[in-house]
């Protein structure tokens, strides 16, 4: 399946870099591993620059379907998300 998701500029020139390897949205609509994710670039104004980019959609963590932490745990730290890049040699 293929969908169309908005993205700022400074998110869409480091995923285009290569720099960003992840996406953190809202889970208010379903993907699958190997759908294809279409970023549209948006200006400070919310509209679309022309640039797109297309992902293949890897591994989905829901954190919902996190239970490895308390509840006291996340209150006091919450959640971060890490891009794993290769390592530059």
């Amino acid at each position: 399946m293929k969908i169309e998701k908005k993205v700022t500029q400074k998110w869409f020139e480091q995923i285009m870099n290569g720099q960003k390897t992840f996406e953190l949205r809202l889970a208010d609509w379903k993907c699958e591993p190997g759908d294809s994710l279409v970023l549209v670039e948006i200006d400070e104004s919310r509209n679309p620059t022309g640039r797109t980019l297309e992902r293949q959609v890897g591994t989905i963590v829901k954190t919902k379907d996190i239970d490895y932490f308390t509840k006291e745990e996340i209150a006091e730290h919450g959640y971060q998300v890490i891009s794993l890049l290769e390592v530059s040699k």
